[in-house]
């Protein structure tokens, strides 16, 4: 019997973590949604400039690739427009998808860099637009009143004003007041060529976001992570994206951060201090404390997604040296998610924490000693409905029995212990080994004849 196509069956196809419902592979019913949707919404929005319902031939890149990397470079809406919609379109593909008309990074030299230049032009303008102007030590000059070495703005002791060189003149300022519209110039104090009225900024601002979609559509494709992890302005702007999640545009940092946790299995956070240019001076230290930030957050995609990198970078032993100093702040916020009520969070936590107990013994007795992780791993053991959770929180709980410091603390829950072994059989042949490791080893404080699950001396 001939299987169903998508378009024709009833259920919809879940979207991917991080994008939006409609833009899954399906062409059919949930292709055309999205396209009917945006056709009945207002066309001159910003929003529709953006998106998959744009047909793309598929030898466009191997005809127009220098020209999309100079339309990225050039700036002019319509230009960036155009190169925007194409890649976002070239540069969706799913992990199951066999699709030919995806476009590898490696096959257009310099696209990286001039979407990451997008990105750099929206950010560049991201300030507020009036801010205090940094005092400047006067050096030389210091008997003279007008000697342009950092008190130009200061106030003259006459009646006089200062004349612009367009003609206009301005009364004298109080030296208390510092503030400005941008920085300092007398050309800035007025909108025009150097600045953006408010649909500029929302036009770049949008710009921004597409082009840090494409780059998370990029991180999916195994053949450009090499390229990924190894562009240092990539990682650095990445970082800096999520260091300011309290003042950036909440999707351009969910598909950073979702682009970081892609390539976090073969990411080696040495690259931020190796001699490779740096546009940002970003360090591994600020790399780890933005991603602490993240696992902080109180939005649930923001945390799950921390705590998934978390896991997967600490499986590269050259990070270890760089997530050490912050076990105790991150096994804190883990045991944390695990009391939370969503099974995702649950999910993230149980799932970090069993890579960072596999890291050394400091981290297993820290883990244990921390406040309510024991009862909560347990509690997860018992109620989540996910197996493969339920299976790494057992065996948590077994490298944790492992430690011989660990088992006094331990020994209180060897009821409970049982009650699973005898109850779930799913997981009684790690009880089991739990319940061994806990009353049989030879230094054990409890007495041998409490061995019922060893051998009795």
């Amino acid at each position: 019997m001939q299987k169903p196509s998508k378009a024709g069956s009833n259920s919809v196809t879940p979207a991917k973590r991080g994008r939006p419902f409609g833009s899954t592979t399906g062409s059919g019913g949930s292709g055309g949604g999205a396209s009917s949707s945006a056709a009945a919404g207002d066309l001159g929005s910003a929003a529709s400039l953006f998106g998959p319902s744009l047909q793309v031939y598929s030898n466009l890149v191997d005809e127009n690739s220098k020209r999309i990397v100079l339309a990225l470079q050039s700036g002019l809406k319509s230009e960036l427009t155009w190169a925007l919609n194409a890649i976002t379109v070239l540069s969706f593909k799913e992990k199951d998808d066999l699709r030919r008309d995806s476009v590898p990074l490696c096959k257009i030299p310099g696209l990286l860099d001039a979407i990451l230049q997008v990105v750099d032009d929206w950010r560049d303008i991201a300030i507020s637009r009036d801010y205090t102007k940094p005092e400047r030590l006067r050096s030389l000059g210091t008997s003279v009143l007008l000697s342009g070495f950092g008190n130009e703005d200061a106030a003259i002791p006459s009646s006089d004003t200062l004349a612009s060189p367009g003609g206009s003149t301005r009364a004298a300022e109080d030296p208390i007041s510092l503030k400005r519209k941008c920085p300092v110039g007398w050309w800035f104090d007025e909108d025009g060529l150097f600045n953006l009225d408010e649909e500029g900024r929302a036009e770049k601002q949008l710009c921004a976001i597409a082009a840090s979609n494409i780059i998370r559509n990029f991180s999916f494709m195994p053949e450009n992570e090499t390229i990924m992890v190894q562009h240092r302005h990539c990682l650095e702007t990445i970082f800096q994206c999520l260091e300011d999640q309290n003042t950036e545009d909440d999707e351009l940092i969910t598909n950073m951060l979702e682009t970081l946790v892609n390539l976090a299995p073969v990411l080696d956070l040495r690259i931020l201090s190796s001699p490779k240019p740096s546009f940002i001076k970003m360090n591994e230290k600020r790399a780890v404390e933005a991603i602490m930030g993240m696992l902080g957050s109180s939005i649930k995609a923001w945390h799950c997604a921390a705590a998934e990198l978390i896991g997967r970078l600490i499986i590269n032993p050259d990070n270890e040296s760089f997530l050490l100093p912050f076990i105790p702040q991150i096994h804190k916020r883990l045991v944390d998610l695990m009391s939370l009520q969503a099974i995702d969070a649950q999910a993230a936590a149980v799932g970090a924490l069993y890579n960072l107990t596999e890291v050394n013994m400091d981290c297993r007795l820290k883990l244990a000693s921390e406040r309510w992780a024991v009862d909560r791993l347990i509690k997860i053991v018992r109620v989540h409905t996910v197996p493969e959770v339920c299976r790494k929180a057992a065996m948590i709980l077994e490298s944790l029995v492992s430690e011989s410091q660990n088992r006094q603390m331990l020994m209180a829950h060897e009821t409970t212990f049982v009650e699973i072994l005898m109850a779930d059989g799913k997981y009684s042949e790690t009880f089991a080994r739990i319940l061994y490791e806990l009353t049989a080893k030879p230094n054990s404080k409890i007495s041998s004849a409490r061995a019922v699950w060893g051998n009795v001396s």
